[in-house]
């Protein structure tokens, strides 16, 4: 049996009709630059995520870099984010001009520490100059946002919510509020790469914000600085979400919360096939939430055991589920603060043990809607095998 790490292809056949007939009403208008899509598919997503505005940029990358960029930040000015995370969540703000400032992750989710981060802005010795926060919802398990609020509150910052993988996961205050990750901070940024939740046939992205100011920067940061087309106000970008994309997406978000609903069943699967199996004493794997705090973008367990010989353990598991044609990633092999880009930052090895652990100790298993039953039970099975001949 073959099981991908991920699969587009049976997703499509489901919308293949609607696809096609979609793009050829695109191509035979032939308006395929920020037309009726682009502005209809920022409504839906307003809608989607109770949030006032949105705004569609080329890709999650870009969308990071110009939420930062709004910010106008100094030479010198500082944000803190997690080493532990795309790269793009740190590069938005070093080519911003902005120096980052790590805070370690949590064992558990693997997101930020906010206790760390509440430290930092209190003792970091220029914690005047710490103006920004990027919080990352990592794998699709949103942050406490209400604490994300209280923060931006207490300490004045700006924060910027990296959305990229958790779109459509919520937090619940009580037993009656809810709100969606990416909707507490300032901004929010999302990502609809291919194999995002919400995955776009190519890139795709978007800042969502409640503040019309910072929405209006952004719409003019995305069109080379122009508020009116070819009158410059300032130095922006091209990047634009392009009118085949956001009609692609448009279709694609009527379907995305039973496709939650589809991850979160199988990440309930997983969770009892693992224990069935008898694997808890070689691995730990993710929390089943039935509440939709977390959507399962990534299903990432984390070998047990000292981390010196999970490095190699990890990367043999990976090896023999090669072998048995299951995919499998990494996700991330090395901390952003090991990166020889930011050697200037000056961080060292051991500085942040938890994310220099998670990049030894874990390993992103299948996870997709249209996974099945026996898919699963297939992967379990070999990883039980696995652990069997060690």
């Amino acid at each position: 049996m073959k099981v991908p790490l991920f699969d587009m292809t049976r997703q499509y056949e489901k919308i293949k009709q609607e696809v096609l007939q979609t793009l050829d009403g695109i191509f035979s208008q032939g308006h395929v630059i920020l037309g009726e899509n682009v502005t209809m598919f920022e409504k839906e997503i307003q809608q989607y995520l109770h949030c006032e505005h949105a705004v569609g940029v080329a890709n999650g990358s870009d969308a990071l870099l110009l939420a930062v960029h709004s910010l106008d930040l100094k030479p010198g000015d500082m944000v803190i984010t997690t080493p532990y995370t795309f790269f793009a969540t740190v590069s938005s703000i070093t080519r911003n001009g902005a120096l980052p400032v790590f805070a370690d992750v949590t064992e558990k989710y693997y997101n930020i520490d906010l206790d760390m981060v509440e430290d930092i802005l209190t003792t970091h010795p220029p914690k005047d100059r710490i103006k920004a926060f990027i919080p990352v919802h990592l794998f699709g398990k949103t942050l406490d946002l209400k604490r994300l609020e209280a923060i931006k509150k207490k300490y004045g910052i700006s924060i910027i919510e990296d959305n990229a993988q958790a779109i459509g996961s919520v937090w619940h205050d009580g037993q009656t509020a809810m709100k969606f990750a990416g909707t507490a901070g300032d901004m929010g940024t999302i990502s609809f790469f291919p194999t995002k939740n919400l995955g776009a046939y190519g890139d795709a992205g978007m800042v969502v914000t409640n503040d019309e100011k910072l929405a209006q920067r952004i719409k003019k940061l995305r069109v080379h600085g122009a508020a009116k087309r070819y009158y410059h106000e300032e130095i922006g970008y091209n990047s634009r979400i392009d009118e085949v994309q956001a009609a692609i997406l448009r279709i694609k978000l009527k379907h995305l919360d039973s496709w939650i609903e589809k991850r979160l069943t199988i990440a309930k699967n997983y969770q009892k096939l693992f224990q069935d199996s008898g694997l808890d004493e070689f691995i730990t794997y993710p929390e089943y939430f039935a509440d939709r705090s977390h959507v399962y973008h990534q299903y990432v367990i984390t070998l047990k055991g000292s981390s010196d010989k999970n490095h190699l353990l990890r990367d043999r598991l990976a090896e023999y589920l090669q072998e048995k044609e299951i995919g499998t990633s990494v996700y991330y092999p090395r901390s952003l603060h090991m990166q020889k880009c930011f050697d200037y930052l000056g961080c060292s090895e051991g500085q942040f043990p938890v994310s220099e652990r998670a990049c030894e100790k874990t390993l992103a298993l299948p996870i997709f809607p249209e996974l099945t039953v026996e898919e699963q039970e297939y992967v379990v099975k070999n990883i039980k095998d696995f652990f069997k001949g060690i």
